[in-house]
């Protein structure tokens, strides 16, 4: 009986830490679905202060710049170029407070990207994310895509 309060005390730690971790996987599909497929929404800059701290840490680091700010330019300036941009999560695995994203990226520019002229034709990438997550929030990302790729495939006959 006396061990009663010690493993209600220990479930609930558990239960706490569960719930905080699904809320930061949360934050980190709404990075794909929120903010890298929806490029183009009017309230971006808010989508990104939800999803990721002011001084955020990209690497490689975006067009944009290094920050949440930098996010925000890379996203309108992605946006404009590939209107129907699109990331849809592959899988995720998680360790602690890290998350693994694979995704695939597709899109149809609309205008010169990697300076290939529009022709209509689209393309299809994987891509590679490792974002930690603090307080709720994206605070550092690392990331590779396949943009060899894409422009290979935007610029085949």
């Amino acid at each position: 009986m006396k061990h009663i309060p010690l493993m209600l005390a220990s479930f609930a730690f558990v239960l706490v830490g569960s719930l905080a971790q699904a809320d930061d996987r949360e934050v980190v599909e709404a990075f794909y679905t929120q903010l890298l497929s929806a490029p183009n929404a009017p309230d971006i800059a808010d989508r990104v202060a939800d999803v990721v701290v002011e001084d955020w840490v990209s690497i490689p680091t975006p067009r944009g710049g290094p920050d949440a700010e930098g996010l925000v330019k890379s996203l309108q300036g992605f946006g404009a170029a590939i209107p129907d941009l699109n990331w849809e999560i592959q899988e995720i695995l998680q360790d602690g407070n890290r998350y693994i994203v694979r995704s695939i990226a597709t899109g149809t520019p609309a205008k010169p990207f990697f300076g290939i002229e529009p022709k209509g034709k689209s393309f299809e990438i994987m891509t590679i994310d490792i974002h930690t997550v603090e307080d709720g929030k994206i605070v550092r990302s690392y990331h590779v895509e396949e943009w060899a790729k894409a422009m290979q495939q935007l610029s085949a006959d």
